[in-house]
């Protein structure tokens, strides 16, 4: 608990306006994801069939979606980011893994690579002082 204390100490000595409208947009890009994954499920299986013959393809499915259209929400209001960006880390990797896997698409293996880094920087330096998160901090 200390160590998370330290971080939020640093990152709130440290926000500054272009690190949240990056976390803003972070947030922005994965909840258009979720909605088009949503709306697009032949995509969203096409996507899937490197995968194809694992018990837990059905589980995958019903996970990505939800966690990318959620999450997002969360991450522009800067509410349990650390939480909701750690939670997407296997679906972004796995994203990684399918391009290496299946057909190689540069554009969607560089959106992949690029979100995946922002949520492990996310990850360690949290919401940020412009967030919900802060402002719960403060009224207690």
């Amino acid at each position: 608990m200390g160590t998370i204390k330290k971080l939020n100490k640093w990152a709130n000595a440290h926000t500054y306006y272009p690190l949240d409208l990056v976390r803003i947009t972070l947030g922005g890009f994965l909840f258009y994801k979720g909605v088009e994954f949503m709306n697009n499920q032949g995509r969203m299986l096409e996507l899937m069939q490197p995968f194809d013959g694992m018990a837990l393809e059905m589980v995958i499915l019903h996970y990505i979606a939800p966690a990318h259209f959620l999450g997002g929400i969360l991450i522009v209001l800067g509410l349990l980011t650390r939480w909701v960006t750690i939670a997407q880390l296997p679906i972004l990797i796995g994203a990684v893994l399918t391009n290496f896997l299946g057909t190689m698409d540069i554009t969607n293996l560089i959106l992949s690579l690029v979100t995946l880094l922002l949520c492990i920087f996310f990850s360690i330096y949290g919401s940020g002082k412009h967030s919900a998160d802060y402002y719960l901090k403060m009224q207690q």
